[in-house]
């Protein structure tokens, strides 16, 4: 069983800059595939960011391409979201996500692993 813990979240004015974290219990977090989604109130659980277990591919949806990166760090067992120019419509419950597979995916119900959540906030 994998264990996400997500950190990092907090309340920033718009143009301002957030770094969120994902640990995992996995002791074999290389194996891992791991994303970035957000869910805003009133509206589904959407993609943001995917990278594939060795970090050498990586996806972005169009709302925060050039905006945000993700990337990881097997060592530590972590995974990062840097976020810049953040905007107010980037207001949501930030969740990691972590599936057993080389490559990254778009899908939600593809990933098996789930971290708690994470609030950002961005005030205007």
């Amino acid at each position: 069983q994998v264990q996400l813990v997500e950190s990092g979240g907090g309340l920033v004015q718009a143009g301002g800059s957030l770094r969120l974290s994902c640990g995992a219990s996995e002791v074999s977090f290389s194996r891992l595939a791991m994303a970035w989604f957000r869910q805003a109130p009133g509206k589904e659980r959407e993609i943001i960011a995917a990278i594939s277990r060795s970090g050498g591919s990586t996806y972005y949806s169009d709302s925060v391409k050039g905006r945000f990166t993700i990337s990881r760090d097997n060592a530590k067992n972590t995974v990062y979201l840097q976020m810049n120019s953040l905007k107010p419509e980037d207001t949501a419950v930030y969740y990691c996500a972590a599936k057993l597979s080389i490559l990254q995916s778009i899908i939600p119900a593809e990933y098996e692993y789930w971290g708690q959540g994470t609030q950002v906030t961005v005030s205007s």
